[in-house]
C-alpha cells in the first residue's frame, strides 16, 4: 500500500500534486495534462451552467447523478486545486479521528477517501457517491495509488450494508441536499457509540447566486441545527477551519 504522506511534511503529497489529480485526470478522461489545465479554470461555470434555475427536492439526487456528468469532476478538481492549502488542513482532521470503518459519503473526487486509505489505524473506506462517473474515477485513483484493497465503492448507505461506521466523513455536501437533518439521523442509525463525524456545511447561495447548488431555505437551516444540537455532541479539535468533529449523543 502506498504511503501518501512523507515523515518530514507529510501533506507536502497533496500540496503539491493534489495526489497526482491532474495525471489521474487526464487518463481517466483521455486527455493531455495541458488540456485538463486549459479546462480547469473554466470549470465551476460550465457546470452552474448545467443547473435548471430551480428544481423540486426529489429532482436532486437524479440530476447529481445522472445529469452533471464530467463536469462535476473537473469543477471538484478545480476546487481542490485551487484551494490546497484549506484541503491539507481538513485531511489532517480527518488523520487526528480517522480509524476503523470510515465513511466518506458524497466523496466526489475521493481525495478524502484516498488519504484515510492510507491511515494505519483505518481498517476499510467505504466511498459513497450518487455520481457513477465520481466512482470510475476514484476507482482509477485507488488503483493508481495502490489502495484499491481498502476502499469499496457505493452509489448510496444502503448499498454499504450493514455495517456500523467508525468514522463518518461528509464535508461540503450537507448544503446539496435537500433535508440535511433528515441525513444526520439516517448517519445515527450507522454510526458506533463512539463514532467520530467529521462535518462542514455552506448553507449559501452566494451573493450573486454563484453557488445555486447550494440550499439556503431558513426553515431547513433551523431544522437542521436542531437536529445537530439534540443528537449530537460537538468535540474539540485546534485546527481553525470550517470543518467541525461530533460524536453521537450518549443517550442516543
Amino acid at each position: 500500500m502506498k504511503d501518501l504522506f512523507d515523515r518530514e511534511n507529510e501533506f507536502s503529497t497533496f500540496l503539491e500534486t493534489g495526489l497526482d489529480l491532474k495525471d489521474h485526470l487526464a487518463k481517466f478522461l483521455q486527455l493531455s495534462v495541458e488540456e485538463i489545465e486549459a479546462r480547469l479554470p473554466n470549470s465551476k461555470d460550465d457546470l452552474a451552467s448545467l443547473h435548471p434555475g430551480s428544481f423540486q427536492p426529489e429532482e436532486v439526487a437524479s440530476f447529481y447523478e445522472d445529469k452533471v456528468g464530467n463536469a462535476h469532476l473537473l469543477e471538484l478538481a478545480s476546487w481542490h486545486l485551487s484551494s490546497a492549502d484549506y484541503i491539507a488542513e481538513t485531511l489532517r482532521l480527518q488523520k487526528m479521528f480517522a480509524r476503523g470503518q470510515v465513511l466518506d459519503f458524497g466523496g466526489g473526487i475521493g481525495t478524502h477517501a484516498l488519504a484515510a486509505a492510507s491511515l494505519p489505524l483505518v481498517d476499510h473506506v467505504w466511498f459513497v457517491d450518487l455520481n457513477p462517473i465520481n466512482r470510475e474515477f476514484v476507482e482509477l485513483r485507488a488503483n493508481e495509488l495502490q489502495l484499491k484493497e481498502k476502499i469499496s465503492f457505493c452509489r448510496d448507505l444502503e448499498s454499504t450494508g450493514k455495517i456500523k461506521f467508525d468514522t463518518l466523513v461528509c464535508l461540503d455536501v450537507l448544503e446539496h441536499l435537500p433535508d440535511p437533518s433528515a441525513q444526520l439521523l439516517e448517519f445515527l442509525q450507522r454510526l458506533s457509540v463512539d463514532a467520530i463525524a467529521v462535518m462542514n456545511w455552506y448553507f449559501f447561495k452566494g451573493n450573486q447566486g454563484e453557488y445555486p447548488f447550494h440550499f439556503d431555505d431558513p426553515v431547513l437551516i433551523e431544522k437542521f441545527f436542531q437536529t445537530l444540537q439534540s443528537k449530537y455532541i460537538e468535540v474539540f479539535h485546534p485546527l481553525l477551519i470550517t470543518a467541525r468533529t461530533y460524536r453521537p449523543l450518549l443517550e442516543n
